[in-house]
C-alpha cells in the first residue's frame, strides 16, 4: 500500500481518524492524502445569488477550512509522514469515491459517527455510502462523541 485517502470533516472525531491513519501509514510506510469535502452550495453556483454578506461568509468559511486542512497536512509532514491535502466541493459520498479513484488510493480511512438507524434512514451515512460504492478497501474508524 502506498496511498491512504483520509476524508475528514473537522468534527470532534477528526483527531481519532487522523491518529488511526497516521498509525497505519507509519506501520506500512504509506503516504496520506487528507480530503475535506465541502458541501455543494447550489444557491451559490453562479455566485451572484443571495446577499453579499452571506456570500462573503461562505467564502470566509471555505478559506478557513482550507487553511485548517493545510495546517493538518503540514503537521503530519513535520512528524515524518508524507502528506498532501485537498479540499473539494460536492456531494460527500460520490466526491470521496471519485477522489479515491483519481488519486489511485489503496485504501480509504474514514470515521463513522455511529448515529442510529433513524438518522441514517433520513440523512444517510457517509461512511456506509463510501463502503458500498468504493472499489478500494475502506477502514471505518468508530467515533463516539459525548
Amino acid at each position: 500500500m502506498e496511498l491512504l485517502l483520509v476524508p475528514i470533516d473537522f468534527s470532534a472525531g477528526t483527531e481519532k481518524v487522523l491518529a488511526t491513519a497516521q498509525q497505519l501509514a507509519t506501520a506500512i510506510n504509506a503516504q496520506l492524502r487528507l480530503l475535506h469535502v465541502a458541501p455543494p452550495e447550489p444557491d451559490f453556483v453562479p455566485y451572484d445569488a443571495g446577499p453579499a454578506v452571506v456570500r462573503t461568509q461562505v467564502a470566509n468559511d471555505l478559506r478557513e477550512e482550507h487553511r485548517h486542512l493545510q495546517r493538518l497536512a503540514l503537521q503530519l509532514n513535520e512528524e515524518g509522514i508524507k502528506t498532501s491535502a485537498r479540499m473539494v466541493m460536492g456531494p460527500f459520498v460520490e466526491t470521496i469515491v471519485d477522489q479515491a479513484e483519481l488519486s489511485l488510493a489503496d485504501m480509504i480511512v474514514i470515521g463513522s459517527h455511529g448515529h442510529g438507524a433513524l438518522f441514517r434512514m433520513v440523512l444517510g451515512s457517509v461512511s456506509e455510502g463510501v463502503v458500498r460504492q468504493s472499489d478500494c478497501p475502506v477502514l471505518v474508524v468508530p467515533i463516539r462523541e459525548e
